[in-house]
């Protein structure tokens, strides 16, 4: 049964994000595939551990063969090194272009099979079943698929949208602490950008009311989604107005390779970069000193992290290796107010130094 259902449109493409109890009803979505030779499910032994069994449940009545190829958990196996193995099993499995692979697992499985799917034999289909918040929320939406390099995140990348996204909340019932903050340090981001109703309603909730049944859960999840989508159907490929959903991700991408993608969450990266780009925001656009205040509330009330323990000319080192960059200063999304945001914004090197080195050690706004 469809709990909730969006639609993500474009030129030349379309196809749904839905919300599903658990994993019941993905044969008939399955189904509606037209000559599939064969499935490639993608995915970790941590999830299919626990999961596995209900996929297989659904794809063996389909009576077309399939194939798992299993892959290392984490952000830093989300690498380039990484491709070869995965390509190699496709080939030895005589993987055709009528192939369709199954991303299943979190943000990182959605990313890097995504990009497999994006690049093998120039292009065979995929379909996202995200199983972590922030996929739900976030990386299964809209496209962009990627892997690392050792000096930087999603550094070699393509745009390559899925058939369809199917999520099973049952699967978050298992998610970690630390897995929840990547999610909602997302939705927070969403909330920031939208304004109006969206804000309004995370600002008055706490980290305790996101449960993987809760009602609060489907609404981020809904909003999420319908902003990410109304954004990607403008501009798919980045070329002017999606790049505002970078916010945060210009000192958090940094955050992340600095410490080779072992230390923090993607979200508790992201976090990190959402103030120091709310602190920009006040230096460069005059974003006001209240709501500050009230960004900084909402991330302590739903358990995000604010300040860095990074040393800031370090951060600053990786940041220059980011797709972002351009010449002697580092192009920033900013805010002016909420819902009223400004991408490319081009920021001096020595006034991002100084707000790193600000917000270094730092855990309220003083």
């Amino acid at each position: 049964m469809i709990l909730q259902s969006r639609t993500v449109e474009g030129a030349g493409f379309q196809y749904p994000v839905e919300l599903h109890e658990d994993l019941s009803g993905l044969r008939e979505k399955l189904e509606t595939l037209k000559k599939v030779s064969r499935f490639i499910i993608i995915t970790n032994r941590d999830i299919a551990g626990i999961y596995e069994k209900y996929l297989i449940k659904e794809i063996r009545s389909i009576k077309v063969p399939y194939h798992i190829i299993y892959v290392k958990a984490g952000e830093k196996n989300k690498h380039i090194d990484r491709l070869k193995k995965v390509f190699h099993e496709m080939v030895k499995q005589d993987t055709d272009r009528k192939a369709v692979i199954i991303a299943f697992g979190g943000g990182v499985i959605g990313d890097f099979a995504g990009f497999v799917a994006a690049t093998y034999q120039r292009g065979i289909r995929f379909v996202q079943v995200p199983t972590t918040l922030l996929a739900c929320v976030d990386s299964s939406v809209g496209g962009k698929v990627a892997v690392n390099l050792d000096l930087g995140k999603n550094m070699i990348g393509a745009f390559h949208q899925p058939e369809f996204v199917f999520a099973p909340l049952f699967t978050l019932s298992t998610l970690p602490s630390r897995e929840w903050s990547c999610g909602i340090a997302e939705i927070v981001k969403h909330a920031f950008l939208s304004g109006g109703d969206f804000l309004e309603k995370i600002s008055r909730m706490k980290r305790s009311d996101f449960t993987s049944e809760s009602e609060i859960l489907r609404y981020s999840i809904d909003e999420s989604v319908r902003f990410k989508a109304e954004i990607v159907s403008q501009d798919e490929r980045e070329s002017g107005v999606r790049a505002i959903l970078n916010l945060g991700h210009t000192t958090g991408h940094a955050i992340e390779s600095l410490t080779k993608y072992s230390k923090y969450s993607h979200g508790e990266a992201v976090a990190m970069g959402l103030v120091t780009a709310l602190l920009l925001s006040e230096r460069v656009l005059g974003f006001s000193r209240e709501n500050l205040k009230t960004a900084i509330r909402i991330m302590k009330s739903l358990g995000l992290p604010r300040g860095i323990n990074e040393n800031p000319s370090k951060i600053i080192e990786h940041m220059e290796h980011d797709k972002k960059r351009e010449g002697n200063t580092l192009n920033f999304v900013l805010l002016e107010d909420f819902g009223k945001y400004k991408f490319g914004v081009p920021v001096e090197r020595d006034l991002v130094l100084e707000i790193l080195k600000f917000q270094k050690g730092w855990d309220e706004l003083g």
